[in-house]
């Protein structure tokens, strides 16, 4: 029996943490100024160039050593560090404070919303005028 362990599948991790941002393939793809079926398929891959992982990792807003050593253990752990009490909220167990803006975020996703149904009018109109 091989005790030789599996190798990380890079393109799963890069789809889960993607997933734990709150983030769609689209809104990774227009970060990095690629295709959504490019970062499908970056997903799919077991392996990715370093240079290619740098500039994910980086439209991610993390490191390449959390995607390549990401597993749901550590994300489990990671969480489990939280603080519930009232008056911690925002705060971390070891002593971080929350600094983003919610409020952000929420028009972040607003606009790409918007965007997108911009895009989705021009391409309807476009095939009407095709007819």
């Amino acid at each position: 029996m091989s005790t030789a362990t599996k190798p990380k599948h890079i393109g799963r991790n890069i789809g889960r943490i993607r997933e734990l941002k709150g983030m769609k393939q689209e809104a990774l793809a227009l970060a990095m100024g690629i295709s959504q079926q490019s970062i499908s398929n970056i997903e799919g891959s077991e392996t990715i160039d370093d240079e290619k992982l740098l500039e994910i990792a980086n439209a991610l807003g993390i490191t390449t050593e959390a995607i390549t050593n990401f597993s749901e253990e550590n994300m489990i752990n990671y969480f489990n560090t939280f603080t519930d009490s009232h008056g911690n909220f925002g705060h971390f167990a070891n002593g971080s404070i929350c600094n983003f803006n919610p409020l952000d975020k929420v028009v972040e996703l607003y606009e790409r919303l918007v965007q997108a149904e911009k895009e989705k009018v021009e391409y309807l109109e476009k095939l009407l005028k095709e007819k």
